[in-house]
């Protein structure tokens, strides 16, 4: 029986990168139909039972899922290059941030800065990730710490959704760090935090998940327990950047309340590894921050290896500790420092970050998903990712509409 479709592209080289397969899950000569947006057949060979309405063939080409960027905090005002200067100087993330640096002249900024502004700024940077294949992408709030800039940091982020076709996630992170109106007054502002400002938040319709950091320099394991609970009450998913600077079991305790995802971990102790297994939660590696702040302390690879703990790698783009706005360039970096490998930072861009998400829909190739795809000028996966910057994809699909083509 012949099926009708809008899109067929063929002679591709695909990438499925589904669950069940190894490796990439690669189909040589393969083609795949698209029907109002979605994967609606996927083979080898020739077609001959597809009637499309647009037929491209991709000769040859690679054809993988579109990228996701499942950790950005995308929309800040300000510069931080002054702290970059400083690190290079000798003073410690944790040093600058006491000093009022850090996330807090962030925050000042953000205050400051107009809807608009932020709007263009968030304009530049989401389209450099869209040229670099990203057709889903996170954004959290946690630079304003006050109901008014944390609602405009998250109405930024629901405007672009208007303006972009990426799918955008809006995480919110008022328990990022202490807002000056509540200094030396931690447990104060978590109360804030859950009994007025994420109910308010959430009650507009603007959050889809809650995100805390659970640090040090951030909150304490209880307090960020008090944001789950609460997270847990109004129904939103919840998430955590953990054991980034040291281990206060923050990622176990998350992975107890189903965490989507634990994030940074580089001092998780491999005895909690096995806790996010349990839970399906996601160990999101941010390789931007490592190298940004010169870390030494690796995340347990090998441990979330042997326990089967899927692997997302996402950009952490913000202003301070990875400025780096393109997800192209971290996959190399995750390659190059955490020695993973080419076909394990593919899935963690595409079917472990759509999992960091709660995307159910993306992230593979295969039927009945989205049709979000990326079409690459190149003969095997791997060279994406070993020559940093040098491969961008030549078509981009985003729900079965072209977006991008050169």
């Amino acid at each position: 029986m012949t099926q009708h479709a809008d899109t067929l592209l063929f002679n591709a080289q695909i990438a499925t990168v589904q669950p069940d397969t190894k490796g990439y899950g690669l189909i040589d000569n393969g083609w795949l139909a698209v029907n109002a947006g979605k994967i609606v057949a996927l083979g080898q060979g020739s077609v001959t039972d597809i009637k499309a309405q647009t037929s491209v063939d991709l000769r040859g080409q690679l054809l993988t899922p579109g990228l996701i960027d499942c950790h950005t905090h995308l929309v800040f005002g300000g510069d931080r290059a002054n702290e970059f200067e400083q690190r290079l100087e000798g003073l410690s993330y944790e040093a600058i941030a006491k000093a009022g640096g850090g996330i807090k002249s962030t925050v000042k900024a953000t205050r400051e800065a107009s809807f608009e502004r932020l709007l263009q700024l968030a304009q530049l940077r989401l389209q450099r990730l869209i040229n670099d294949g990203v057709t889903s992408v996170e954004i959290k709030s946690g630079y304003g710490l006050d109901i008014a800039t944390e609602r405009k940091i998250l109405q930024v982020a629901e405007h672009l959704k208007s303006d972009y076709p990426v799918t955008i996630q809006r995480t919110y992170l008022g328990a990022h760090a202490l807002p000056p109106e509540f200094a030396n007054s931690s447990d104060d502002y978590i109360g804030f935090v859950c009994e007025t400002a994420m109910p308010q938040l959430a009650g507009e319709g603007l959050i889809d998940a809650v995100d805390v950091f659970c640090e040090g320099i951030g909150f304490s394991p209880q307090q960020c327990e008090q944001v789950y609970q609460t997270a847990q009450s109004l129904g939103l998913p919840i998430k955590a950047h953990a054991e980034q600077l040291s281990d206060l079991g923050g990622a176990k305790l998350a992975a107890q309340y189903q965490a989507l995802s634990v994030d940074h971990l580089e001092y998780l102790n491999t005895d909690d590894v096995a806790s996010l297994k349990h839970s399906g939660t996601v160990a999101v590696l941010l390789p931007g921050a490592f190298y940004f702040l010169r870390e030494q302390q690796l995340p347990p690879i090998d441990a979330l290896r042997q326990h089967g703990v899927p692997m997302a790698i996402a950009s952490d783009l913000n202003p301070g500790s990875s400025p780096i706005n393109s997800l192209l360039t971290i996959m190399n970096m995750a390659c190059v420092l955490f020695r993973l490998t080419p076909a394990e930072v593919l899935r963690g861009v595409t079917q472990h970050a759509a999992m960091a998400l709660g995307l159910e829909h993306k992230g593979v190739i295969a039927v009945g998903k989205d049709a979000d795809l990326c079409v690459w000028d190149v003969e095997h996966p791997a060279q994406i990712i070993a020559g940093m910057n040098q491969h961008s994809p030549q078509q981009v699909w985003i729900r079965g509409e072209r977006v991008i083509s050169k």
